[in-house]
């Protein structure tokens, strides 16, 4: 597997490249901003773009969708309940930063427990987490884990938006990531990568 994560925007989003060795075919993980960023390192490393994953609809994670998917041709995937969020700035929240993030339709409406193939044999499992959007994902690969906005290290996502619930969101990480083996490798959508066993020992909000 190759891995590339790529800060992007004001809000430093993690964008994160993942790419089969032996096809250089690869996923792209919400796009937040700066396309010009994303698109040099798929250039440089010669991968081909099968998918555009958002793991959730706020404007800081569609917000480079539609000049990726224009250079690349990949298929844009989100949950079906965040897919609205995709034309909407009141609901992927760009009009209240003064904006208007609108990104193309999504080609394929994602699922708890859809299957996204890519490269040779390599998979991302769709884990439905909501409570910090309605349609927040995560993303289960190979003792990986791509967490979004629903668990960064040593915290969570904010549910005092419009659409978030932190009741939910509990329930999101007892019943969903919890469960998961202590060594994974955690992925999220801002700040550093840490780790399940890390999140276990230390992180307050899986105490609760």
């Amino acid at each position: 597997m190759i891995l590339h994560k790529v800060q992007v925007g004001s809000l430093a989003t993690n964008c994160y490249i993942i790419a089969c060795k032996d096809t250089k075919e690869a996923v792209v993980i919400d796009p937040g901003d700066e396309a010009e960023k994303i698109l040099s390192v798929i250039t440089k490393e010669n991968l081909k773009v099968k998918y555009i994953i958002n793991t959730h609809g706020h404007w800081d994670h569609i917000g480079a969708d539609r000049p990726l998917k224009e250079h690349t041709n990949a298929d844009l995937l989100i949950h079906e309940e965040d897919a609205e969020a995709l034309q909407e700035g009141s609901k992927n929240l760009s009009m209240y930063m003064g904006e208007s993030a609108q990104a193309p339709k999504a080609d394929k409406l994602l699922r708890e427990g859809d299957i996204i193939k890519f490269g040779n044999k390599m998979e991302l499992k769709v884990l439905h987490t909501p409570g910090h959007t309605p349609g927040s994902i995560c993303l289960v690969g190979q003792e990986i884990l791509f967490s979004g906005d629903t668990v960064f290290a040593g915290s969570i996502g904010r549910t005092d938006l419009p659409g978030g619930s932190y009741n939910t969101i509990m329930e999101s990480i007892q019943q969903k990531i919890m469960p998961l083996e202590d060594t994974f490798t955690v992925y999220p959508g801002h700040g550093p990568q840490t780790s399940m066993k890390e999140e276990k020992e230390s992180n307050p909000y899986f105490k609760a």
